[in-house]
């Protein structure tokens, strides 16, 4: 895709017009992995989580979060006020006039011009980061996994997840994250389908856990997500922010046993779904990241190491494919783990 700007555009201008009109001049467009250090950036980016803040001396400056499908980038402006923070939303499209600049091994620009853009002048696909794996062939393993499950009161309720035609849509539409790990659409699908993979392999391996178990609580552990995160603009819902996934998921499987009783006749033995339950309300493993209870069963316990071990896998190998030193067998030092990465052979 290649962005259409006019041949001259008026610095303080918020309409973009339609690449068609005659007399406009097509650029290459500039997608966030393909920015330098020092280079000018003269582009269009989706705007997300920003935050007016002062600095030490009192001055505001505005902080916000700049994406398109490749990636993101945060872009940082001085001396910004209120006026420049309320004319635009996250989740608007924003052009951004600036320089790139790489500051402690990670990339970030410096504003200098930010402006709202009109939807219809952008092309939406060129702004949504997709995952390495087709939603549709996920999907049907999805299905084919809640399927395998013996038990006949977990079948039961995973039945009615597959019968539900507006929860699958939001399901395998949805992120996993805002920013950490699967923070794309369909991205909430691919990390817990590799889940439920996982906990398959483990539960061979380990007679003493329960297999049905695991791999329902493996699906059913951020179903919350799907109320929590909208999947247009990788950001937090109202709900998301005052209740959260755990929360929320909670009251979705409460429905879905319901329905499952309803359809059956038969009540659910609680014995089956408190567990599940407790499953979402523990898989983060610790108070201090959010969850409210820790681990107390075996599937709960091996449920949080083998989400850990999925969402950081992900995340890592996103941070070094992404990495900008080209040159160098090590990528930056990412503050939000606290460390380098090595890449050696799997530099690119």
């Amino acid at each position: 895709m290649r962005q259409t700007f006019p041949k001259t555009r008026p610095r303080n201008s918020h309409t973009y017009h339609s690449p068609y009109i005659e007399g406009y001049l097509t650029v290459p467009r500039r997608y966030v992995n393909d920015l330098s250090d020092a280079e000018r950036v003269d582009e269009i980016y989706r705007a997300s989580g920003k935050q007016l803040r002062p600095n030490r001396n009192g001055n505001l400056y505005l902080q916000v979060q700049l994406s398109d499908r490749s990636g993101s980038v945060t872009a940082m402006m001085w001396n910004a006020n209120e006026k420049i923070y309320g004319s635009f939303q996250n989740g608007d499209y924003v052009r951004i006039d600036g320089t790139a600049q790489l500051y402690n091994g990670t990339l970030q620009i410096i504003a200098t011009q930010l402006e709202r853009v009109e939807y219809v002048t952008v092309d939406e696909s060129e702004f949504l980061p997709t995952g390495r794996c087709d939603v549709k062939t996920l999907t049907v393993r999805l299905k084919e996994l809640l399927r395998s499950i013996d038990n006949v009161h977990l079948q039961s309720i995973a039945g009615c997840f597959l019968v539900d035609d507006e929860f699958l849509d939001r399901f395998t539409r949805a992120p996993a994250g805002v920013k950490i790990h699967h923070a794309y659409p369909g991205g909430l699908l691919e990390h817990v389908v590799s889940l439920m993979e996982l906990a398959v392999a483990v539960a061979a391996h380990y007679p003493d856990l329960d297999a049905d178990l695991l791999t329902m609580g493996a699906f059913v552990h951020d179903i919350g997500k799907i109320v929590e995160l909208t999947s247009h603009d990788l950001a937090y819902t109202d709900e998301g922010q005052l209740i959260g996934h755990m929360v929320i998921g909670v009251g979705i499987l409460d429905e879905k046993v319901r329905e499952a009783e309803e359809l059956s006749g038969e009540v659910i033995p609680y014995d089956v779904v408190l567990p599940l339950k407790h499953m979402i309300v523990s898989h983060h493993g610790e108070y201090a990241f959010g969850s409210p209870k820790l681990p107390m069963t075996l599937e709960a316990l091996t449920l949080h190491y083998l989400d850990s071990l999925d969402s950081k896998i992900q995340n890592f190998s996103q941070l070094i494919r992404e990495d900008l030193n080209a040159d160098s067998s090590w990528t930056g030092y990412q503050a939000n783990i606290g460390r380098k990465l090595f890449k050696g052979g799997n530099v690119g």
